[in-house]
This record gives C-alpha cells, sequence and structure tokens, in this order.
C-alpha cells in the first residue's frame, strides 16, 4: 500500500523516530492505526449511548436533575467520610 502524507506529517513522522520513541515509519504508522481504531471505537460507543439516552428521554424514562445531584454528593460525601 502506498500513502501520501502532507509535508508536515513526514516531517512529524520523522521527528518521531529521531527522538527514540518509534524505530521506523512502521512502528509511528501502526500507533497511529491503533489510536485511531480506539477513538472510532470510543466514538461508536458514545453515539449508542446517546441514542440510547435519546430513547429513554422519549419514552419519559428520566431522572429530576436534582435528584441526580444529590445522590452524586451524597456518594461524594460517603467517599471523603471514608478517607
Amino acid at each position: 500500500m502506498n500513502v501520501n502524507l502532507k509535508p508536515e506529517y513526514e516531517q512529524f513522522i520523522q521527528a518521531q523516530i529521531a527522538s527514540g520513541q518509534f524505530n521506523s515509519i512502521d512502528e509511528v504508522m501502526n500507533e497511529a492505526i491503533k489510536l485511531l481504531e480506539i477513538q472510532v471505537n470510543r466514538l461508536e460507543k458514545l453515539r449508542h449511548k446517546i441514542a440510547l439516552g435519546t430513547e429513554q428521554i422519549a419514552n419519559g424514562q428520566v431522572t429530576d436533575g436534582e435528584i441526580v445531584f444529590a445522590r452524586l454528593q451524597e456518594k461524594i460525601r460517603v467517599i471523603t467520610e471514608e478517607s
């Protein structure tokens, strides 16, 4: 596979290799693809959670914000007392 990169990306890759963080262009590119895959997966999960939340709202499955904050404050209080 041939890939054309912008000059600034090529410079960045070379700088990463020169710094000793990576030994080759392949290592840099593999790490970049791995990070992109993680980001895409996180975005997919977030979209799923948003869709689920939107559906719950449409079905009236909501909790009053003040109740949520009161529960969070209670959890924080318990945690700080345990310390």
